[in-house]
């Protein structure tokens, strides 16, 4: 989330330091900014947002050979078993290399899941209090949603086995034993835990905020066809086939974009494109024009953590239809709808819905906009910080 938390620490004085992967230190942006920005690839565009506005670059560590070699790494892999390996090998080296540095007389660690199992080892035989980010449900979790829709739709998406699957499982599960805090974003993925027997007296929700920095051009109410965002990776575990029925439904009542990197077969690639606009990875310093092009955020995921995307389009004033495994913090039927899983009907009505009764949609945006104001950063931090109040210990992470 644009480095949210490292950036709320540094302001309540309790940031020690940030270690990270890939970073766009001073020198990083002097070479960039050389870069006329019109002919400079989506990814350098992308790298140049990588920095946490407020934070001293003295306080900023970044591995960034790691981060390099892993960003190859999976844009290498052929196969799901290769990523999940990438991952699991750049987790355990990236705390490997923070716990070289030492921990600099600080009486506690934030860190986030998969990239955090050495660590908060190393940080509890000093006796460190140990605060773990679970930013998604549990990978058991996920696997059992996946492989119901991989068979749902076996064109879609390789059905290659991920062999190290397990494996990550298992690292998950030995970073909640070695947790003192589990921060969950939702309700979804504190159950989520508990269904896969971790501790859930250890786990707190904390709803996510969004920068509320963007500013969005007053939108123009239009009688034409509504205009339907997505903003995700284009794939199974983000309900993208959903997103493309409810597409052939409402074809001349609606108008449908998604916004992300595509992670789908070549024939569901080229299906897709026949109904639905599909602009691939674009850098988050852009995001806004696409909230101000729609009139409806839509997110039908499988799983999710809390989504962050339902927060920015709240922001946007967008009503939102999402599922309850986005994690959002959306009210049905006041701010947008939550629909079931796996259900297009659902998606279909709400979006009709909301196409012939304009006045239905004008006061589901304001509520959105209304609703965003409880989910900005400072409320975020307030809520961490509460929180983390409540830990045994008065220093820094």
């Amino acid at each position: 989330m644009h480095y949210a938390v490292p950036r709320m620490l540094y302001q309540a004085g309790m940031l020690e330091h940030l270690y990270t992967d890939i970073y766009a230190d001073n020198a990083c942006l002097q070479i960039l900014t050389a870069v006329p920005a019109r002919i400079m690839p989506a990814g350098l565009r992308r790298l140049s947002t990588r920095r946490a506005e407020g934070l001293p670059n003295d306080c900023v560590t970044a591995f960034t050979s790691l981060g390099l070699r892993y960003s190859l790494q999976l844009t290498r892999a052929k196969n799901p078993s290769q990523k999940t390996h990438a991952h699991l090998r750049a987790g355990k080296s990236f705390c490997e290399k923070v716990v070289q540095r030492g921990f600099r007389g600080v009486q506690g660690v934030y860190a986030f899941k998969t990239a955090a199992l050495e660590l908060l080892i190393a940080a509890k035989s000093n006796g460190l209090y140990t605060v773990l980010e679970q930013q998604s449900a549990p990978r058991q979790i996920q696997k059992h949603l996946l492989n119901q829709e991989r068979a749902r739709f076996h064109n879609w998406a390789s059905n290659d086995p991920d062999e190290f699957a397990e494996s990550f499982y298992r690292r998950e599960c030995a970073e909640w034993e070695y947790a003192d805090l589990i921060v969950c974003g939702s309700e979804f993925v504190r159950q989520g835990i508990a269904s896969c027997g971790g501790p859930a007296e250890r786990c707190v929700v904390v709803p996510y905020g969004v920068d509320a920095s963007f500013h969005f051009p007053l939108r123009r109410r239009r009688n034409t066809a509504l205009r339907v965002l997505t903003v995700g990776a284009v794939s199974l575990p983000k309900g993208s086939p959903y997103v493309l029925e409810a597409a052939k439904r409402l074809s001349g009542k609606a108008e449908f974009r998604m916004v992300g990197g595509i992670e789908v077969s070549e024939q569901a690639r080229s299906e897709l494109r026949r109904h639905v606009e599909l602009t691939g990875l674009i850098p988050r310093s852009e995001i806004w024009k696409h909230y101000a092009w729609a009139d409806v955020f839509l997110l039908p995921s499988m799983y999710e953590g809390s989504a962050t995307v339902t927060y920015e389009a709240l922001a946007a004033g967008l009503p939102v239809i999402c599922t309850p495994n986005t994690g959002s913090v959306v009210r049905n039927g006041v701010d947008g709808f939550v629909v079931p899983i796996r259900d297009p009907d659902a998606i279909v009505d709400a979006i009709e819905m909301l196409s012939e009764n304009r006045s239905l949609l004008e006061t589901m945006s304001s509520r959105a906009k209304e609703r965003s104001g409880s989910f900005d950063l400072a409320s975020y931090r307030n809520r961490l910080l509460t929180v983390l109040g409540g830990a045994p210990f008065g220093g820094n992470l």
